[in-house]
């Protein structure tokens, strides 16, 4: 669920953090730079990890800061297909859940990825009929799913007004299999 990444970045230090030890005002503008971004087939940047290395210092002509060249790891979350993770579900409806890892909003199950036979209630909740048990599917309950997919879509040029908005990074789960699902299915 989290790594560490090896990176290399290459930057001008404002002026003003120059009087700044430089470990110390280079991790500011790194952390800037990549906390709670996503960085497409690495993940979800939580935090600076460490500083591998410093090079460079050079004030290029016509400009008032030095440019570095830095190698540092960053911690990112980057769940592997086949993970099990535990959320909480966020939002029902017709076409699946969406459920929140509590740091990380854009985890979807799709209504073809539960257990069958599987049904969207009026009232708004999702029931899985197993031999002759109706088992429920509430909002805010806490709920476990596999990793069928992490996706990275690319940016739309053009957003419709009523469209989703863009997520960077999006998991797919899935709740077809044993000890899957809502978490109170499977207490005793």
């Amino acid at each position: 669920m989290f790594c560490l990444s090896l990176l290399e970045h290459t930057f001008r230090l404002p002026a003003e953090l120059v009087a700044l030890p430089l470990p110390q005002s280079i991790r500011g503008e790194l952390e800037k730079l990549f906390l709670d971004k996503v960085i497409p087939n690495l993940g979800l940047c939580i935090s600076v990890y460490d500083i591998r290395s410093i090079e460079g210092g050079l004030i290029w002509p016509g400009e008032g800061s030095p440019t570095y060249k830095v190698t540092f790891r960053l911690v990112m979350f980057r769940p592997f297909m086949g993970e099990i993770l535990v959320g909480n579900v966020k939002r029902l409806d017709k076409d699946g859940l969406q459920v929140s890892l509590g740091f990380f909003e854009d985890v979807h199950i799709p209504a073809n990825l539960f257990p069958q036979p599987s049904r969207f209630m009026e009232d708004g909740t999702w029931e899985w009929d197993w031999d002759g048990n109706e088992q429920y599917i509430y909002h805010f309950e806490k709920i476990r799913f596999r990793v069928h997919t992490v996706e990275y879509p690319t940016i739309p040029i053009d957003q419709k007004a009523n469209a989703k908005p863009f997520a960077p990074m999006e998991i797919i789960g899935t709740i077809h299999d044993d000890g899957l699902g809502p978490v109170s299915w499977w207490e005793d």
